[in-house]
């Protein structure tokens, strides 16, 4: 159930709040090497340990939010990540200084509007990356993100509505939103 509400609810819908799109990348991140379902039932912990997501916050953790946050068996324990959340905490604010918002940056950076998968469509079909999330995941790297390669923000840019993997025979394939 946890899964279904999240895709009819949530994947794919176009997302343009910055705190949103930080959990989201966040989430993504803490996701790699997992399942998306470990993720998902363990976010409400997540939002609890990094207090809302809000990066102006998470920036501000030092070595006793990371020490409290590793204690945290609602989440996934993982230093690297834990500690790349931190970072990628303060290199989203600088990003969104830069363009205005978050949501700006990633207006400039995938062209609207989102790709639909054709009508004959398949699983097979949903690529793991694409040359706009290989440009993307370069682009973040390069100001000082972590845990964004481009499968990762492959998975973020399908979350957020940036493209639409929604199969044929799907409720949600082609709606408008």
């Amino acid at each position: 159930p946890l899964m279904v509400a999240y895709h009819d609810d949530e994947w794919g819908v176009p997302c343009h709040d910055d705190l949103a799109l930080f959990q989201r990348l966040a989430l993504e991140s803490f996701q790699a090497g997992l399942s998306w379902s470990t993720i998902l039932r363990k976010r409400e912990a997540f939002r609890a340990a990094f207090l809302g997501f809000d990066p102006a916050v998470v920036a501000d953790f030092d070595d006793d939010g990371r020490a409290r946050l590793l204690a945290d068996a609602g989440i996934v324990r993982n230093r690297a990540k834990i500690d790349a959340t931190i970072g990628n905490a303060t290199a989203f604010l600088a990003v969104a200084q830069a363009f205005g918002s978050f949501d700006g940056y990633l207006a400039r950076m995938v062209p609207p509007p989102p790709a639909r998968l054709p009508a004959d469509a398949t699983g097979a079909d949903v690529p793991a990356t694409t040359a706009t999330s290989d440009a993307l995941s370069r682009d973040l790297k390069a100001r000082g993100f972590r845990f964004v390669g481009s499968t990762i923000v492959y998975a973020f840019m399908q979350s957020v509505g940036l493209v639409d993997d929604h199969l044929p025979g799907c409720h949600r394939y082609g709606v408008t939103r």
